[in-house]
């Protein structure tokens, strides 16, 4: 072999390592537009969870959460509850696959506060108090809630419980176990 040929196959290997580098560096870079893109995505302005009932119950529903001038309207229509207050609350995990619901952790808290009700300032952004079920075992509620962000709750779990929050009890009202359970999305619509 002679020292031309040597150093045009060197010369070549050169080039290709070149290039192998250069596309792993494109791809590299795309990623990182599509990181950026997710982490500057625009503002939801609604969400939904799809509530199923926890081992042992019926509870269900749908829960909405919608961007308004001074907060979040949240609106829910449940069946299947026994009479009488249940606790609703935003939890830390969309993670629904527990039997009993606990996989969904505890009351979503951001800013480390104490649990509280729905009107108090200083509170769990997951504290919506309770929902009121008639003797049909039917709820609903509708309200504004000034706490709450969409982009924030995204991905999270709605959990009602069995029994009523006492909205002081620590940390997370009292409100007995969880009869239904459901992730918050994107709602159809919104971008």
């Amino acid at each position: 072999m002679t020292l031309h040929n040597t150093s045009t196959r060197i010369f070549s290997l050169n080039s290709l390592a070149l290039g192998l580098f250069m596309i792993a560096s494109g791809c590299a870079q795309t990623e990182t537009v599509e990181i950026e893109r997710e982490f500057n995505a625009p503002e939801i302005s609604e969400a939904v969870a799809v509530l199923h009932p926890t081992d042992g119950f019926e509870a269900e529903g749908t829960v909405y959460f919608r961007a308004v001038e001074n907060g979040v309207q949240v609106t829910a229509e449940l069946s299947g509850l026994s009479e009488g207050n249940k606790g609703f609350h935003i939890h830390q995990y969309g993670d629904c696959t527990a039997a009993d619901g606990t996989s969904a952790g505890g009351h979503f808290n951001p800013e480390g506060m104490d649990h509280a009700g729905p009107t108090d300032a200083m509170r769990h952004m997951g504290d919506m108090g309770n929902i009121t079920a008639g003797s049909d075992g039917n709820a609903t509620i509708d309200y504004v809630d000034e706490t709450i962000h969409i982009n924030m709750i995204l991905g999270r779990g709605v959990i009602v419980h069995n029994g009523e929050d006492d909205l002081s009890s620590q940390p997370a009202g009292a409100a007995g176990p969880r009869v239904a359970c459901g992730v918050i999305g994107i709602a159809t619509g919104t971008e």
